[in-house]
């Protein structure tokens, strides 16, 4: 009965394999749009909706057609079910009608099909039962998931299993929870420690500052626009209705897709773009390239994240950039910008939704100005500080890395049979 990775299983003595239709078979009622509407996350399984502020999926107009989901049932994403995007329902709500709802029969502790579904084989199976749809989503048909082959001991053992693995994982997600603030005080540590070099925090000669986000600076130093100091720019996205304009496309050229990478406040330099531009498009356009080192601030989708290109660039509209002159260090700037993200996006980032900055309003940004020398100090020391935080950093992203394979371990090994929950010992468990 079964195929591909589950193949590999050896069923213990007493386990039975059956297809999922047979133990919870798929159902569809509907007609209570007065039921709180409920969402499916890869880590958190089915929670209601209004439990996550990072939700931005627009309801259907017509719920009375969402399928009504009750404790214990087990909730399917279809297109995102082979990356564990699939629960066990603790409240009663409604999905979207594009969703499977699953409920489980009297022999069958929805708890353990919601660990077992979730262990490393069977998102390997779910995987490949999966058909791929373009960019990067795989569609899980319900004539391939109800024919999948689940592993279940008897009942009693099914529970018993089920309440070991409740126990554990949450010992386990308690860990990870608390390295997570850790993470968190680093980059609170990370940001203050910006915010002080590049406001000359060392000196002690002092006076008010103007700029909203700094309390004071040196009292020999200026507060300058930007815009004295370096040649604004922005970019321009030609139009796709010419095709002739996107052949031998070899011009770097920055989009709302490079942002990921700068997120990262230790990636500095861009030196690879995904998408590039022609020499035709960009002369039929008001867009332009712009020399290694001019500094680039997005406006639009990740409003407020910047960097410094690599290597000549152009950049779509959703961009304004900076080419310093001799007064002023790439480097201090960009790191001045990234001390002010959270003012910027707080004060001048309008939309609910979608944040957007305005050019007009970054035309009148202003920074604190030492002279030369103290900037490409105050990059260096900025530098010392991150590497050392950066290092504290990686700890403890590897320690939750690992706690992270633990807990898949735990979860593939007991619903499989490897090991006694009784005692949790057994073989193939990692301590």
């Amino acid at each position: 009965m079964t195929t591909g990775v589950l193949s590999n299983i050896t069923a213990p003595n007493g386990w039975m394999w059956q297809s999922l239709w047979a133990v919870a078979p798929r159902v569809k009622e509907t007609g209570r749009p007065d039921l709180p509407p409920l969402s499916v996350y890869l880590e958190a399984g089915v929670v209601p909706r209004d439990s996550r502020p990072d939700n931005h999926n627009r309801l259907g107009e017509d719920l009375s057609r969402y399928l009504v989901v009750r404790p214990g049932d087990i909730v399917f994403n279809k297109l995102r079910t082979w990356q564990g995007g699939l629960g066990v329902s603790r409240n009663q709500g409604i999905v979207s009608p594009a969703y499977f709802v699953c409920r489980a029969d009297s022999a069958t502790e929805p708890r353990f099909l919601h660990y077992l579904l979730r262990s490393k084989p069977y998102l390997a199976e779910l995987a490949r039962i999966s058909k791929w749809m373009p960019p990067s989503q795989f569609d899980t048909p319900w004539d391939n998931l109800r024919l999948l082959p689940v592993l279940l001991p008897p009942l009693e053992e099914q529970r018993r299993i089920a309440g070991f693995l409740d126990a554990e994982t949450a010992r386990i997600e308690a860990l990870v929870s608390a390295e997570q603030r850790v993470l968190d005080r680093l980059a609170e540590r990370r940001q203050s420690g910006v915010v002080a070099a590049v406001s000359g925090i060392e000196e002690a000669d002092r006076r008010a500052s103007i700029l909203p986000w700094l309390e004071s600076i040196p009292a020999s130093w200026q507060e300058v626009r930007v815009g004295l100091l370096a040649r604004m720019g922005s970019g321009h996205t030609p139009s796709r209705s010419r095709p002739d304009w996107w052949v031998d496309c070899d011009i770097p050229w920055i989009t709302t897709g490079e942002v990921k990478q700068v997120r990262d406040d230790r990636i500095e330099e861009l030196y690879e773009t995904r998408e590039k531009i022609s020499k035709l498009g960009l002369e039929n356009s008001s867009a332009e390239i712009h020399p290694a080192g001019t500094v680039f601030l997005c406006r639009t989708a990740s409003a407020g994240y910047s960097g410094i290109m690599g290597l000549d660039m152009a950049t779509s509209q959703d961009f304004v950039t900076w080419t310093c002159g001799p007064g002023l260090n790439s480097h201090y700037l960009l790191w001045c910008l990234r001390a002010m993200r959270p003012d910027l996006l707080g004060r001048l980032a309008m939309g609910s939704t979608h944040k957007t900055i305005y050019v007009p309003d970054l035309q009148m940004l202003r920074i604190p100005l030492p002279p030369l020398e103290s900037q490409i100090g105050i990059v260096k020391a900025i530098h010392d500080q991150n590497s050392r935080i950066d290092a504290l950093v990686d700890k403890v992203r590897r320690q939750v890395s690992l706690l992270a394979e633990r807990r898949q371990a735990l979860i593939t090994a007991a619903v499989t049979g490897q090991f006694d929950v009784s005692t949790a010992s057994g073989r193939g468990v990692t301590e």
